[in-house]
């Protein structure tokens, strides 16, 4: 089982991740769980009634998906998913600020997938919140990596205003 943190603390995963495979009536049908998390595709073509089911909703991008398919959605999502496939994509770091930054979303922006320890001090920048762990990496080195660097040059979500602006 993957390794959540958020907020620079090891939690529980209160989400559950649902597929297309498992179908609406998964969600809408069972009450183990209060907080679900969607594909893109369901969220889509279901959205009323995901809505209706008065759980907590999330929706998980793929990395090719376009996060401006959320445009007019990101008010009703409690967390949105990006989905990093392997290290050299970086699509959902853009996806991140995107997100964030021109759709105003507030809520849990959760990177999922192969998230590494070497990552995660800057999709933190890109304003990622939370972190799903492969086993493979160790916690406590997770946990060191937010501190890996003591200030960044550039503008970012998480420090908006750029070094030679803070001076």
């Amino acid at each position: 089982m993957p390794t959540l943190i958020k907020d620079g603390q090891v939690i529980e995963d209160l989400w559950e991740k649902v597929s297309m495979e498992s179908g609406l009536d998964y969600v809408t049908g069972t009450d183990s769980t209060q907080h679900v998390i969607v594909p893109l595709a369901m969220w889509a073509a279901e959205k009323d009634t995901l809505l209706a089911s008065g759980k907590a909703i999330g929706v998980c991008l793929d990395s090719e998906d376009d996060p401006y398919e959320l445009a007019g959605d990101v008010d009703k999502l409690a967390l949105v998913g990006l989905y990093f496939p392997v290290f050299r994509d970086g699509r959902p770091f853009s996806s991140a600020a995107i997100i964030r930054n021109r759709l105003g979303f507030k809520g849990e922006l959760r990177a999922r997938g192969d998230v590494l320890r070497d990552q995660l001090f800057y999709m933190r920048q890109c304003g990622i919140d939370s972190f799903e762990l492969p086993d493979t990496v160790d916690v406590d080195e997770a946990l060191a990596a937010f501190n890996d660097f003591a200030t960044n040059y550039q503008s970012t979500v998480a420090t908006p205003t750029p070094l030679f602006r803070r001076r």
